[in-house]
């Protein structure tokens, strides 16, 4: 007689291979179980399921099906939530819908988690108000919703961009005796902050604070970049001083704000101090802990430590990005070092970064900046895809060596692309055709601003 211990401990076997991702070593396991007389129950296929679904693909999770057929077992909710978590997690709409159909037509009963995957799969592909539809029927279905029912609802919301409604979601659940945990407050602060709206991010903060929950690095670290955005840096930096005090580990994600932030403001020392403060705490350094710190280094002009960084990140095994080598560039042309700036691009062109437009527009400010206007030219024309800003640069930059006449056909052409030409360019090139002499040319180009305006409107 096979006792129910030894199941188990097939079940723990299996679960434990799966999760390291050996799922034919977790097959054969169970081939070598029924071998020995130890059968495996639903939970042991469904434990394969989850993890074909995850790593494999929701097909991979629904063969595993036919396999518990053969053994005489029957798919149960479980089976059919991890399928359809599997289609949600790679936003395949229509498969979940077919699985969540075919779930009611073998007569089993969807559970809470089964509407709440289908609803999450629905924010995820874009689709709000069938989400909400989902919601109503959990209601409908006379399930208990969970709390994580009311997060995914919040979350969803937040990110479809109807804030409002997930603050007014919020308040009702409230007025109905729903207590919100912590991950609630932290969803709705993060959608307030991504919505701009700051005074009622910190509100809600506030409320966090009455409720009893004890706020973490994740709620302040939220609220704090939410300032620092928005240009309120004092606010940010109370935010800051108060996750201090009250003793909160910081993360690599939260230096790196508060770096950024105090770069911005041009506090150098500071920032140098909370960079030591980062490496001191050991902080996970991830590439954006790289590339604030060599933004700091190239803003203080420490352009040798910055490459320092770079080879660090190579001889660790981690990969730089183009934002990586495009602070070097703009450090380098900062640095007048208008050479070794045009090397590194060449050396990003050789790595195969492709989209470099903004390592592009630095070369090409540090160029005019320099007075090799010409040179400056002749890469603007080689550029794939010019924006805004490389025109901007241009128009400056001929403008800075009163070649008033082209930078006049340079805004032209900005305008017949359909680029929005910056006030500052504008007056720059038509008080300069002013001055010049080119009177009649300065209003032709004035007359074409205005025509562009109202085509715009």
């Amino acid at each position: 007689m096979i006792s129910r211990l030894s199941i188990r401990l097939l079940n723990i076997c299996v679960a434990s291979l799966c999760k390291a991702q050996q799922l034919e070593k977790a097959e054969t396991v169970m081939v070598d179980g029924l071998r020995l007389g130890y059968l495996p129950d639903v939970v042991t296929y469904n434990t394969l399921i989850a993890a074909y679904c995850r790593f494999d693909g929701v097909d991979a999770g629904y063969r595993v099906i036919h396999k518990m057929r053969e053994a005489g077992i029957s798919p149960d909710v479980v089976t059919y939530n991890s399928l359809i978590a599997g289609a949600s997690r790679h936003r395949q709409l229509s498969r979940a819908l077919d699985l969540f159909e075919e779930m009611l037509h073998r007569g089993i009963a969807p559970d809470v988690w089964s509407y709440n995957t289908l609803m999450h799969c629905f924010f995820k592909s874009g689709r709000p108000e069938e989400a909400n539809k989902i919601f109503r029927d959990i209601i409908l279905a006379n399930l208990s919703p969970s709390s994580t029912t009311f997060n995914t609802m919040i979350n969803g919301l937040c990110k479809a961009g109807y804030t409002t409604n997930a603050l007014r979601l919020f308040r009702n659940l409230q007025h109905h005796g729903f207590l919100p945990h912590l991950v609630t407050f932290n969803i709705l602060i993060d959608g307030l902050c991504k919505s701009g709206r700051l005074g009622q991010a910190r509100r809600i903060l506030k409320e966090l604070g009455e409720s009893g929950h004890i706020p973490n690095a994740i709620t302040y670290t939220t609220v704090m970049k939410c300032c620092f955005r928005s240009g309120k840096f004092e606010q940010g930096f109370e935010i800051y001083s108060e996750m201090r005090s009250r003793g909160y580990t910081f993360d690599a994600f939260a230096y790196c704000t508060v770096i950024s932030a105090l770069t911005k403001r041009g506090m150098m020392k500071e920032a140098n101090d909370c960079m030591w403060e980062m490496v001191r705490n050991g902080s996970g350094f991830d590439i954006v802990s790289y590339n604030t710190l060599i933004n700091l280094h190239c803003k203080e002009g420490n352009l040798e430590t910055a490459f320092q960084l770079l080879n660090e990140i190579e001889k660790g095994g981690m990969e730089s990005d183009e934002y990586t080598h495009t602070i070097l560039v703009n450090g380098l042309c900062k640095a007048g070092d208008i050479d070794k700036a045009r090397q590194h691009l060449k050396h990003m062109k050789m790595r195969g970064f492709q989209s470099d437009s903004v390592a592009y527009n630095c070369l090409i400010h540090g160029l005019c900046e320099a007075g090799q206007v010409d040179y400056a030219m002749k890469v603007f024309e080689k550029m794939e895809l010019k924006d805004s800003f490389a025109y901007s640069s241009m128009v400056h930059g001929l403008c800075k060596v009163r070649r008033f006449h082209e930078a006049s056909k340079l805004i032209l052409s900005c305008l017949r692309e359909g680029m929005k030409v910056l006030p500052a360019d504008r007056r720059a090139v038509l008080c300069g055709l002013r001055s010049s002499g080119l009177k009649q040319e300065a209003r032709k180009l004035r007359s074409k601003f205005w025509m562009a305006r109202a085509l715009a409107c």
